[in-house]
């Protein structure tokens, strides 16, 4: 078990001793540098905004989200696989979604962009916010365009850390702000204490470094999350940009994709099983107390196997099958599934994948904090505007 709500099936692979150790190695040194990202993920860590302040604003059950990558991601995560109850979220992470729902409703307007200067949020907010609103600006302590509007409109501005980079910013005010508007408590998101203490997890942890690793250097270079639960597509669009952005390097990396399943079973996994053999897999499954039945009244005889059956229950049997089936192939996989879905659950997946992607990016001489590549097209569309 990764934690007591999740298990883990590891990567069926040889053990090399000599990359063990040195993952272990790599994997202290990060548990006891001075790092920010590291603090984020522990009890230890001070949010920039007072639990206060925000609790006041738990009545308001309409929220709009405006940010880009990961400034909206993991809160996107949270919403959806957590889902609080009496709580409307629109993201705005895209010029299509410039429309406003709700719009006679009292609802908080939330802004998050690091820089301050996103060109997709400043232009998302110039169309989106409203001053009869709420609006809270969440960005650096420096001058930007965004702590220039929030000073002409007098609003609430929360600071960003300014060492911790947006697709690791999950468990910093920018994923806990959000989840504390939608109810929840940021302590519980905040595993890395209790894991560490946990030989399984750290063992599992570097047992699946390794595995990547080797896979990567066998040239199976594309991550494909089979994806059992809809309510975590969001999570793994999070796991998407962080595994992307991180690795994708020197030309190296680990291209993620994310399958939705079952529907995938009836268009890509025929490719998954005979196409080109250039990828891994995560099978994710999470399971449901409250599913819906199968109406027996009227399964045909045919299909007797169904009868007294969650959807739940039939979609892990597809889940157990697909293991089967790649373990008779020989298709490297790993499998997760989850017990509870619970903040305390969501916070150790987060950290594990944070944990995971950060010791893969050291172990192939990568940094995997910065995205210089990015900035190249960011400085080619201002040129074009201007």
């Amino acid at each position: 078990m990764l934690g007591k709500d999740i298990k883990i099936k590891n990567f069926i692979l040889k053990k090399n001793s000599l990359l063990h150790k040195k993952i272990f190695k790599i994997y202290k040194n990060f548990i006891n540098e001075n790092n920010e990202i590291k603090f984020s993920l522990t009890n230890k860590y001070k949010d920039s905004f007072l639990s206060k302040k925000i609790n006041k604003f738990k009545k308001i059950n309409h929220i709009a989200l405006i940010g880009m990558g990961g400034s909206i991601l993991g809160a996107k995560a949270i919403y959806k696989f957590l889902n609080p109850k009496n709580k409307n979220i629109d993201f705005y992470d895209n010029y299509s979604n410039s429309n406003l729902k709700n719009s006679n409703k009292k609802k908080i307007t939330l802004i998050i962009s690091k820089s301050g200067n996103t060109l997709e949020t400043i232009s998302n907010s110039n169309i989106l916010i409203k001053e009869k609103d709420i609006n809270i600006f969440l960005t650096e302590n420096k001058k930007s365009y965004l702590t220039e509007l929030a000073k002409k409109l007098k609003c609430e501005v929360v600071h960003h850390n300014n060492f911790i980079g947006g697709r690791y910013s999950v468990l910093s005010e920018v994923g806990m702000l959000p989840a504390q508007l939608m109810g929840f408590q940021p302590k519980k998101f905040r595993r890395l204490n209790h894991l560490v203490n946990n030989k399984y997890f750290i063992q599992t942890l570097i047992k699946n470094v390794m595995s990547i690793y080797k896979l990567i250097n066998s040239k199976k270079t594309n991550s494909v999350i089979l994806n059992y639960d809809f309510k975590s597509n969001e999570l793994f669009y999070w796991y998407q940009q962080l595994v992307a952005e991180s690795l994708g390097k020197k030309n190296k990396g680990i291209l993620p994709l994310v399958s939705m399943m079952p529907q995938d079973n009836h268009s890509l996994m025929q490719y998954y099983l005979d196409g080109k053999q250039n990828h891994f897999f995560t099978l994710f499954f999470v399971k449901e107390k409250n599913s819906k039945k199968i109406n027996n009244t009227k399964i045909l005889d045919t299909h007797n196997f169904l009868k007294n059956k969650s959807l739940n229950q039939i979609s892990f049997s597809q889940f157990l099958a697909t293991e089967k089936v790649f373990k008779q192939k020989k298709i490297p996989f790993r499998s997760f599934i989850v017990q509870n879905r619970k903040e305390e659950t969501l916070g150790e997946l987060f950290t594990y994948f944070i944990l995971e992607t950060i010791l893969l990016g050291k172990l192939m001489n990568i940094n995997p904090y910065d995205q210089p590549a990015v900035e190249l097209i960011k400085k080619e569309t201002k040129k074009i505007l201007i």
